[in-house]
Parts: C-alpha cells; sequence; structure tokens
C-alpha cells in the first residue's frame, strides 16, 4: 500500500533563497470528502491522478499513477472549479528534498514547504527559510484552498497571515 508521511511549514520569502529547479501544477479535485480525495495534477509535461485517505496523525494512504496528459487535460474539466494553480520549487536541504509551492491565483501570496519522510521520527534539519509548522492546520490542504482560497481569509491587516489555527513547530 501506498503511504504518505508529510509535514508542512509556511515559508519565509525574505529568507528563500530560490531554485533553478520549478514546475508550473495545476490540480483539480474529482473528490474531496472527508477520509479521501482524488486529485488530478498536470506537471509540467507530465500528468497524475492521486487517491489519499484519511490521515492517521502524519501518516496516510496515497495512491499515485502517471497517466496521459490528455485524460488530465479533460479531467480537469470535470474537477471542482476552481483549478488550484501553484510554481513547485523543489530544494535540497542537508539531505532532503523540499518542494516549496508559491500559490497563484486566489492563493496569491501563499507560500508552503513539504517534506516526505520515510518514517513519522525521522531526524530533519529546518532550513533557515522554514517559518510555522502548518501540518496540522486543514486550511493549508490544498483541497480546501480550492474552495476556501487564501485570499478570502486574509486578515485586517493585508498581510496575509492568520496567526490562529497554526501548529506549533
Amino acid at each position: 500500500m501506498g503511504v504518505e508521511i508529510e509535514r508542512k511549514f509556511l515559508v519565509n520569502r525574505e529568507l528563500w533563497p530560490g531554485s533553478a529547479r520549478s514546475t508550473l501544477l495545476r490540480q483539480g479535485y474529482l473528490s474531496r470528502e472527508r477520509g479521501r480525495t482524488v486529485r488530478a495534477r498536470r506537471a509540467g509535461d507530465r500528468a497524475f491522478i492521486t487517491i489519499k485517505g484519511e490521515a492517521e496523525g502524519l501518516v496516510r494512504p496515497e495512491f499515485e499513477y502517471e497517466v496521459p496528459v490528455a485524460d488530465i487535460d479533460a479531467l480537469l474539466s470535470l474537477c471542482i472549479q476552481p483549478i488550484l494553480e501553484k510554481r513547485r520549487h523543489l530544494c535540497d536541504h542537508e539531505g532532503h528534498t523540499w518542494e516549496v509551492d508559491e500559490f497563484l491565483g486566489a492563493n496569491a501570496g501563499l507560500w508552503v514547504a513539504e517534506i516526505e519522510l520515510g518514517r513519522v521520527d525521522e531526524a530533519f534539519v529546518r532550513p533557515p527559510w522554514l517559518g510555522d509548522e502548518v501540518t496540522d492546520d486543514p486550511r493549508y490542504l490544498n483541497s480546501n484552498l480550492v474552495v476556501h482560497p487564501y485570499a478570502a481569509w486574509r486578515d485586517s491587516r493585508g498581510d496575509g497571515v492568520i496567526p490562529s489555527g497554526r501548529a506549533s513547530s
């Protein structure tokens, strides 16, 4: 069975060094029910269907299959609208590859770094550009950002930072 063990953090853009490796992602959700999501994703010239189950702590079932790009392009029109768009930057740090997502469209201004681990207790070195951990905050789930975009939950200061509900790091 496929398994995903992932932690998510906000990115301090003032400290972000940038990355030469990035890909535009377009993704949509055919299902975003509690306990299961079905995602269609176009990543550059590749395409994937991903099914994720309910998380138990940091662990959740994940099954991902590469499919023809033409199929994903057609499936994206069947997905819950709007389609989520982001630029994914890959950044190597101390033996791990971080996926840093720069969200676009209604989620512009949001940057989230993810690390996939082999074990729940796997140690990793935090890059200096990491901000607060948001692993346990459901607002940062991509499937939620489709229907509750970041632009809609910015605070009155206008800086896009909502301190309540963040998991501590």
